[in-house]
C-alpha cells in the first residue's frame, strides 16, 4: 500500500475501493480455509473427567497402572524427596497422607504410610509419638490387637502422657485377655482423669471377662483331668485283659493311646471302647458285622463284653435283613467267623462265648478300634467261597 501510494496519487474514493476489495478477498481467503476439528482441546463431554487428572484439581490419587501427570511426580518429588524436606517434614507429609486414609477407611494404606513416616527417622518426639498412636488405631479396625498394643505402648514411651495412646493400649490388653495390663492402663487413666467412664466402664468389663475365663479354665482343667483319669482306667483295663491289637508290631510293646482305640469305621468313630459308667469294670466295644454275600455291614455301636455271639445276632436278626430274600440270615441258620489279619487266616465263633471271652483267644485281634466279624449262611456256598479266598498276612514296613 505505501509503495503504491509513493508511484500513484490516489484520490480518497480510490483508496476507499482499494481497501473493500481486500476486506472481501480476505474474507474469501478464511471461508477457503479447510475446516477441522481441534484435536488438541479437552472434548466436552469430558472436561471434568480431564480435569480430574490434573494435580491441582484431583480429588484422588492415581491408581497402579494410571497415567500420571508429569506435575504430579513433580509435586511428589517435592514432598517425599528426602533432599527436598527434612526427617520431620517427612514424617509430616506421611502422617498427612495416613490421616487421609483413616478418614476413608483405608486403614491397610494408612499402616503403610504411617510406617513410612516412622521410617524416616525424624527426631523430634512429639512427632513419633502421634505416628505410633495413629498406626496403632489402624491395626485396632483392622483387629490386629498384638500389633494395636506394641505401637501404643511405643507411643507412651515418646509421650508418658499421651491420653489417646493408654486408652488404645487398655482396649487391646482387654482383647488379648491380658487383664492385669488392662486394669493397670485403666487404673493409670482414672488417676489422671477420675470421671473417665469409658476407663471406668472397661474396668469393669475387664474383671467380668478375667472371671469368666479364670472359671472356663478352671472347669477346662478339671475335664481334662478327668479325661486323663478315664483314659489311665481304660488302659488298665485293656492291659489287664491282654488285649491284642493288630496295629501293634510284632514283638513290640503295646502303645495304648487314644488313636489306637479310636474306631476306623466311620458309623463307629464317636463310640471308642470305654468303661461302662454304671460299674466302672466293663469294657463296652464298638463292633462291625460284615455280611460277605452282600458286601455291606451292620455296626453295633456299644456292645458289653459280657455280651454272647448269640445275644448279638438276636439284636441283629430282631427284624430280617432287607436283601436276604430267602431268609436265610437268622439266628440258628447261620455262622460267624473272625479273621487274623496277621496270619492271614479265620477262625470260627463259639456263639456262646462272651465278646470277652473270644478276645481271650490267640487268634482274636482288635481290627480298627473295633471288633470285626464276619456273618454267613451255614454249610453255604458262601460260607465255603468266604473260608477258602485266599488271605495275605498283614506286611509291616
Amino acid at each position: 500500500m505505501e509503495e503504491l501510494a509513493a508511484s500513484k496519487n490516489w484520490t480518497e474514493e480510490e483508496r476507499l475501493e482499494l481497501a473493500a476489495k481486500l476486506d472481501a478477498e480476505l474474507d474469501a481467503f478464511i471461508d477457503g480455509l479447510e475446516k477441522k476439528r481441534y484435536e488438541e482441546g479437552w472434548p466436552e463431554d469430558r472436561w471434568q473427567e480431564e480435569m480430574d487428572k490434573h494435580p491441582f484439581f484431583m480429588k484422588r490419587a492415581p491408581q497402579p497402572g494410571d497415567e500420571v501427570h508429569p506435575m504430579f511426580e513433580g509435586l511428589q518429588k517435592l514432598k517425599y524427596d528426602p533432599e527436598e524436606n527434612t526427617r520431620e517434614e517427612l514424617a509430616l507429609n506421611y502422617k498427612e497422607d495416613g490421616n487421609f486414609y483413616m478418614k476413608h477407611k483405608k486403614f491397610r494404606m494408612a499402616v503403610y504410610s504411617f510406617t513410612e513416616g516412622i521410617k524416616s527417622k525424624c527426631e523430634n518426639q512429639d512427632v513419633l509419638a502421634v505416628l505410633y498412636n495413629n498406626r496403632s488405631a489402624a491395626h485396632y479396625f483392622i483387629k490386629n490387637y498384638r500389633s494395636s498394643l506394641s505401637d501404643a505402648q511405643r507411643a507412651l514411651f515418646y509421650k508418658p502422657d499421651y491420653t489417646k495412646a493408654r486408652w488404645r493400649a487398655a482396649q487391646c490388653a482387654h482383647e488379648l485377655d491380658k487383664f492385669d495390663v488392662c486394669t493397670q492402663l485403666c487404673e493409670e487413666l482414672l488417676e489422671v482423669d477420675i470421671d473417665h467412664k469409658e476407663a471406668k466402664a472397661l474396668l469393669h468389663k475387664n474383671k467380668m471377662k478375667k472371671l469368666e475365663v479364670e472359671r472356663n479354665q478352671r472347669k477346662e482343667l478339671a475335664e481334662a483331668r478327668r479325661r486323663a483319669s478315664r483314659l489311665q482306667k481304660l488302659k488298665d483295663a485293656v492291659e489287664q485283659r491282654s488285649i491284642k491289637f493288630d496295629d501293634q508290631r510284632l514283638n513290640k510293646k503295646l502303645d495304648i493311646t487314644e488313636e489306637l482305640l479310636r474306631p476306623k469305621f466311620l458309623p463307629l468313630e464317636d463310640y471308642p471302647v470305654h468303661l461302662d459308667e454304671a460299674d466302672g469294670s466293663t469294657l463296652i466295644w464298638p463292633a462291625a458285622f460284615s455280611y460277605p454275600e452282600f458286601l455291606f455291614s451292620d455296626f453295633q455301636q456299644q456292645l458289653p463284653e459280657t455280651a454272647t455271639m448269640l445275644d448279638c445276632l438276636q439284636t441283629l436278626f430282631a427284624e430280617p435283613l432287607p436283601c436276604d430274600k430267602n431268609q436265610e440270615y437268622r439266628v440258628g441258620n447261620v455262622n460267624v467267623y473272625y479273621e487274623n489279619r496277621k496270619v492271614g487266616c479265620v477262625h470260627k465263633v463259639d456263639m456262646t462265648k462272651t465278646l470277652r471271652e473270644l478276645m481271650d483267644e490267640k487268634s482274636f485281634f482288635v481290627s480298627g478300634g473295633s471288633l470285626l466279624f464276619y456273618i454267613v449262611p451255614k454249610d453255604s456256598r458262601v460260607e465255603q467261597e468266604f473260608i477258602h479266598q485266599p488271605r495275605r498276612p498283614m506286611v509291616y514296613s
